[in-house]
């Protein structure tokens, strides 16, 4: 190190230029060489580096607006996501609403048709049941009549001679013709 040093407190006592030759303290001529390049670089350089670190902040400033302006779309875009979404929410429990009322008008509809349908049912049956028995009832009374006729044919068939059974027609025809008389 002190070499080095002396180099630098020496630099004015250097012989004059009238002679050439090599200097071999290494040491001495990198220092000399490394600050001849770095004040050149610095002389030089300052302007472009200067301009490099210009054009870089000028860059991160825009890409830092940018984000800024994509930030604040982002954010708009969000808060009308955010209505849209609270608009259908509610319009989706407007239709469940109305769904489960309409459900539920619909099952009373349905279940007054059904309740409607059972009675036009239980009336037909009855209906038919009545009329059934009123059937069964004619069927009996003209079993029981043409019984009671062939019953009272026999009797008369037996108690009765050829006379009487002549009067008993002369009779009716008679009272046929005193009808047949009144309605002309």
């Amino acid at each position: 190190m002190k070499n080095v040093t002396d180099s630098f407190v020496f630099l004015g006592h250097w012989p004059s230029a009238g002679s050439f030759g090599f200097n071999t303290d290494i040491l001495a001529t990198n220092l000399i060489n490394l600050s001849v390049v770095i004040g050149v670089l610095v002389f030089f350089g300052k302007g472009v580096l200067s301009d490099l670190l210009d054009n870089r902040k000028q860059r991160i400033l825009n890409t830092i607006r940018n984000s800024e302006e994509l930030r604040e779309k982002a954010i708009e875009q969000l808060e009308k996501a955010r209505a849209r979404l609270k608009k259908v929410e509610m319009e989706a429990d407007q239709f469940r609403v109305n769904g489960y009322s309409e459900i539920e008008r619909e099952k009373m509809n349905l279940i007054n048709s059904t309740y409607k349908t059972l009675e036009q049912l239980e009336n037909y049956k009855n209906e038919t049941i009545h009329f059934e028995q009123q059937r069964a009832i004619n069927q009996v009374r003209q079993r029981v009549f043409q019984q009671a006729l062939q019953g009272a044919l026999g009797t008369l068939n037996s108690c009765l001679n050829n006379e009487l059974h002549f009067r008993t027609i002369n009779a009716n025809i008679g009272m046929f013709g005193v009808m047949k008389e009144i309605t002309d």
